[in-house]
Formats: structure tokens, C-alpha cells, sequence
């Protein structure tokens, strides 16, 4: 990764958005600069579309800056911590007061004091490599933490005394995991004891914070990576303490369970290590942030859940009691509710195609089909794809041709059977009307008899003629079970 300051200035004459503020600001006697993010992506060529600055004006002076300049859209809720936001075509900029934040412990919201200098904005941001800024007026680089060494050394440093940028801001301790990842970088000599250390604070940090940050780490270049690291650094305790139950069981010297609760397996009995192998599913998963939530939580009931009988390791209903585990993690950490249900499903389904075998008849195949749902497929194939985690090439291979064959049976049968739903022909008003029944428990019944046969390939989808006269049959059979 090549640090190139020579292309500050270029860079920034090149959009005229930038030009344009500074001149409003100037005009009004106030001082603007590029900062943090920007700053350092523009260093290392990344593309930038959405550029922060910070300004010597007061909010609501920005407010009216910002609008002179006639934005597409203008936002003012990040009003109270000094931040006004603006979009102008396919360019966005978010400018905020020199300021400085600190965090009161019980008290999940910083509160916000505005500093009168650039230099004094500066040296309390987080990492070294966010603490740098660009001068408008004069094209100057302002770098008072060396980010810019940091930079070329891949490294991650916190600006000034970590103990006292962590108190500030106890959501500093997962961008520095979160920055690593994304870059690539390894932390500074020291950092990660106080990381552990400041652990505890992330109490104080809001749900939705915490969330934002790792779902960053999940959809970057190094997800496992990222998880390591908030388990090693004991920041995943303080979020999401079921992640180190991954790590609670061994291979021992022999059968036992220790005093701290770690399960035992006993010699020669091969197992594989949860938590690795979790990180490998994730790294495994494609980038799509359901998936990798999938892949992070998809056996993360295998610690409860643990047995051994026979000579061997169980975990009966782990995929059950791991979706209802997911459920809660997902509400706690504030997920909206179709991530929390998309992911709890992958996670309750992802034991379905494990015992597919090529002998699967065609109602096997259709009840599979129906059971996971045509939407889906898709995701649930990516996540059985990426469960493969063997060091063997050869059995790797072997469960994906076989995962592959599968999939090609479904989109054959979806292809000739359309991807409607499966049902019951009769729905109950029908039921009703031919039977002249009145409401009741009856009507499920006789429903859930007809889709079977359905899903059985006894009976077709829209032979509603034959499923009347086999809803009579269960009838007489069953007589007035309700």
C-alpha cells in the first residue's frame, strides 16, 4: 500500500465541491479542513465520495454555509454533536465543529465539547491514521500523530494516550479491531493489552454502535481475522459472551471437565475446534453481511448442546436451539427484524443438506424444496459451501459435487414445477363449502393431509377434483377428529 502526499492537493483541485465550500467558509471568516477518513483514503488512492471535514463554525453557522451552497439534500441530526450533513449529486460531505468527545459512564451518549482549533480536534481522535487533515487555503498537511508514518508501516496506533482516547470513547476499542481488518494492518507494540484492559468500558457504548462496528468487520477483506481479534482482545465478552463459549471445548489428556467448565473430549477422539472452525466458515462465506451472521452464529449452540455417548461427540438440536440462541444475540445487538429472521433461519436450516445423498428420491428432493423455501436456496447453499472447512482437497471436493448435484435437482424441479409455493389444493374456504363443516381443527388437518400427498407426488398441485374426493376419504376415515 503506497502513502503518496503528492496527491493531496490534485486531488482536491479536482473537485470543484471542495473549492466551492472553502470559499463560502472563508468568505464568512471561518477555517475548513479535510480530515480523518478522507485524509487518509486519498492518501492511499482509495475512492472517495463521502468527505469529512471540520470547521472553526458553530453548527447552525454550517447549516446556513451548507445551504447557500444549495445541496441536493441537507441533514441536521447530528446537529447537537456538531455535525451537519450534505449531499450534492453522487458526493457527500459531513462537516462538524472542532470538537472533542467523552463518554460518561451509565451514560451511552458522548457528550460533545467544541474546541476553537483544528490542532486541538486533531489530537483527540482515535487512531493516528484518522488524525490527520488537509488545508484548504493552502494545500497543507496537518499530521500532528504521524499518521502518515503509520500509514506506510501498516500499523494501527491510537492518537495520544490510548487509556484516555478509550474513556473518551469506549467504541474506540472496536475500530481498532474494525481498522486493522479492513486495512490489513497490524496493531502497535502494546496496544492490545490495553484494548483488554479498557475491555469493560464497551458496557457503556449503545447496542446500535457496537453493531455498526461489526458488521464492518464481517464484510471485510478479513472477517476471521476480525473475530480473533474481538475474542483475544476480550472485547466480544462485553457484546456477545457466547462467542467464547466456541473456545470451552478441548482434547484433554483424559476425560474430565475442569474446574473453568471447559468440556472434555476424551483421547483419540477427533473433533474439531469450534471456534476455528466457525472463523474458517466465515472467511469461507461470501461477503454479504446475512451470510457471514449465518456463518458466525451457525453452531453457536454446539457448547450447550454438547454429548458423548458410544465413543462419540454429539450435538443434538443444535441447529434448533442455535437459531433461537441467534434470535436473541441479533435483537439484543439491535438488528432490524428481517436480518434477525433471515439469519436465524440459515442458522435452524443449515443441517438440512448435510445428509443429501445422491439416492434422494424426487418427493425427497420436493420436501427439501419445500421445507427451506425457493428464496432461500440460494443462501442456504452459500452457507452449506462455506461449512466445508476440511483440510482434505479431496473430501472438499467431493462435498461440493455432491452440494452441486443437489442444487441442480432443485432448479430442475423448481424449472418444471414452478417456484410457487407448495400448498394444499383446497384452501378451507373450499373445504368448508363442500363439506358443509363448520371452522375448526378439522380443516388443518385435511389441509396438511392433501399437501402431503402433494409434496408425495400422489397428487397434483392444482387437482382440486382429486383432492375433494381424497378430503372426503380422510373425512370418512377420521371422522369428527377436531
Amino acid at each position: 500500500m503506497k502513502v503518496l502526499e503528492h496527491v493531496l492537493s490534485p486531488e482536491v483541485e479536482r473537485r470543484p465541491l471542495l473549492g466551492r465550500l472553502h470559499q463560502l467558509f472563508a468568505a464568512a471568516g471561518e477555517r475548513i479542513y479535510l480530515v480523518g477518513g478522507s485524509v487518509r483514503d486519498l492518501l492511499i488512492q482509495r475512492t472517495v465520495h463521502d468527505f469529512d471535514l471540520a470547521t472553526s463554525a458553530r453548527p447552525e453557522v454550517t447549516e446556513k454555509l451548507l445551504r447557500r451552497a444549495r445541496p441536493d439534500a441537507l441533514y441536521a441530526l447530528g446537529k447537537r454533536f456538531g455535525t451537519i450533513s450534505a449531499v450534492f449529486g453522487d458526493e457527500t460531505v459531513e462537516v462538524t465543529t472542532f470538537r472533542s468527545e467523552h463518554y460518561e459512564f451509565g451514560d451511552r451518549h458522548p457528550e460533545v465539547d467544541f474546541r476553537s482549533s483544528i490542532e486541538e480536534d486533531l489530537v483527540r481522535r482515535d487512531l493516528t491514521i484518522n488524525s490527520m487533515a488537509l488545508d484548504l487555503s493552502t494545500g497543507n498537511l496537518l499530521d500532528p500523530a504521524d499518521g502518515v508514518g503509520d500509514l506506510r508501516q501498516h500499523i494501527i496506533r491510537v492518537t495520544g494516550s490510548p487509556r484516555e482516547r478509550f474513556t473518551e470513547d469506549p467504541l474506540r476499542l472496536m475500530r481498532v479491531v474494525r481498522f486493522a481488518v479492513q486495512f490489513g494492518f497490524e496493531l502497535a507494540p502494546g496496544l492490545a493489552d490495553e484494548v483488554r484492559a479498557s475491555a469493560p468500558m464497551l458496557e457503556h457504548i449503545s447496542r446500535e454502535r457496537i453493531r455498526d462496528e461489526l458488521n464492518k468487520v464481517l464484510v471485510s477483506e478479513q472477517p476471521g481475522r476480525g473475530l480473533r481479534l474481538l475474542v483475544d482482545l476480550d472485547l466480544a465478552r462485553y457484546f456477545c459472551p457466547e462467542l467464547l463459549d466456541l473456545k470451552s471445548i478441548e482434547t484433554p489428556d483424559e476425560p474430565s471437565t475442569n474446574e473453568a467448565g471447559r468440556m472434555r473430549v476424551p483421547p483419540g477422539v477427533r473433533m474439531k475446534n469450534l471456534f476455528e472452525h466457525v472463523i474458517g466458515v466465515v472467511d469461507n462465506a461470501p461477503s454479504d453481511l446475512v451470510l457471514r451472521l449465518a456463518a458466525l452464529f451457525h453452531d453457536i449452540a454446539k457448547p450447550r448442546t454438547f454429548t458423548f455417548n458410544n465413543g462419540e461427540v454429539h450435538f443434538f438440536g443444535h441447529d434448533t436451539i442455535g437459531a433461537r440462541m441467534t434470535r436473541k444475540i441479533l435483537a439484543e445487538l439491535r438488528y432490524d427484524q428481517d436480518t434477525i429472521e433471515r439469519v436465524s433461519r440459515l442458522v435452524d436450516l443449515h443441517m438440512r443438506q448435510a445428509a443429501n445423498t445422491d439416492e434422494w428420491s424426487e418427493r425427497a428432493v420436493r420436501r427439501y424444496v419445500h421445507t427451506v423455501g425457493v428464496e432461500t436456496l440460494n443462501p442456504l447453499w452459500g452457507l452449506a459451501r462455506a461449512d466445508i472447512t476440511s483440510s482434505n482437497p479431496r473430501r472438499v471436493r467431493a462435498h461440493l459435487s455432491r452440494l452441486d448435484r443437489l442444487a441442480q435437482r432443485c432448479e430442475d424441479l423448481i424449472a418444471e414445477e414452478g417456484a410457487e409455493k407448495i400448498v394444499s389444493p383446497l384452501n378451507g374456504d373450499e373445504l368448508m363449502a363442500m363439506t358443509g363443516r363448520p371452522p375448526g381443527r378439522w380443516i388443518q388437518g385435511v389441509k396438511d393431509h392433501l399437501l402431503d400427498l402433494v409434496l408425495d407426488g400422489d397428487l397434483g398441485r392444482y387437482d382440486k377434483e382429486g383432492a375433494a374426493e381424497e378430503a372426503r376419504r380422510f373425512l370418512e376415515e377420521h371422522g369428527d377428529d377436531d
